[in-house]
């Protein structure tokens, strides 16, 4: 699946693929809508290879002209650079004022870590980030954590739309960029949805990035609604900026503090594929 025609395999189950019980445990039937996400979340994923011979891209137009400020939604540490890194690198270099939320800490993605507590991962993931963001040219200033409990979102989903709101409104924000309400990750659909009542309220407009997306669905699939995505194109220092800004994630790149007892990688080679991409998607 990698360019190096290695398969890393199923990915592990951790808060960034929430976990659900095997299929001894319970019929299909009688799974939840979340654990039959997870299940799939944590299935082999579709290969990039497949994403790139997909002639549907041709009828794919470019997104309109963003004019900011613009305020950038991230369930976890990393998902906004995943998802927007290179564009996120265009704006900044053009002066656009750009602010990021970062709804949770990313502190359960290695709930087994016997080296690594969830406070001292969630450090971890917070200096990742600031790395990440300084490298894509965000201003220090503008951005906000708001430190809601990993995994449970949607549970502050009212409290975490408030915040939004309010960053909306002081910003002056003409679009907001959120994780896509149907990205199958839990705490991807609840902070999309906590970002579409924001901008609801103060009627800014919202585009959504999909993250796990290219892993679950196929080209073509019709579970993804293609009459509103749209591309944004990149330029190969676009994409250069971005891969820097995703190498800053050691948490999630690699295993986690070289423990031979947690080799769970979050993010491995092959899924990063699709993030190295010469444009990035948005659902309008």
């Amino acid at each position: 699946m990698s360019s190096t025609g290695t398969d890393p395999g199923p990915i592990p189950a951790t808060s960034e693929h929430p976990a659900s019980p095997p299929a001894s445990a319970a019929p299909a039937s009688s799974l939840t809508a979340r654990e039959r996400a997870a299940a799939v979340l944590r299935a082999e994923g579709t290969p990039e290879e497949a994403w790139a011979r997909w002639e549907g891209w041709d009828a794919v137009a470019d997104a309109p002209r963003i004019e900011g400020p613009v305020v950038v939604v991230a369930a976890h540490p990393d998902d906004e650079v995943l998802g927007v890194g290179g564009t996120l690198a265009r704006l900044t270099a053009t002066g656009t004022e750009v602010h990021v939320v970062t709804v949770t800490d990313g502190e359960a993605s290695h709930p087994g870590s016997r080296r690594v507590s969830p406070g001292a991962l969630a450090r971890l993931r917070a200096n990742e980030l600031a790395a990440a963001l300084d490298d894509l040219g965000i201003d220090r200033h503008r951005r906000t954590r708001l430190a809601v409990p990993d995994t449970r979102v949607d549970a502050y989903g009212s409290e975490v739309a408030g915040h939004l709101a309010e960053v909306l409104r002081s910003s002056g924000a003409r679009l907001c960029l959120a994780p896509w309400t149907g990205d199958l990750h839990a705490d991807h659909e609840a902070a999309g949805r906590a970002a579409r009542t924001a901008a609801r309220t103060t009627g800014t407009a919202l585009w959504y990035y999909p993250v796990w997306t290219w892993h679950w669905a196929v080209p073509g699939d019709p579970r993804v609604p293609w009459d509103t995505v749209r591309r944004l194109p990149l330029t190969a220092a676009e994409q250069a900026r971005k891969a820097v800004a995703v190498s800053r994630f050691r948490t999630q790149i690699a295993p986690l503090a070289d423990d031979p007892d947690d080799p769970t990688v979050i993010l491995p080679p092959a899924e990063l594929l699709h993030h190295r991409r010469a444009f990035e998607v948005i659902l309008l």
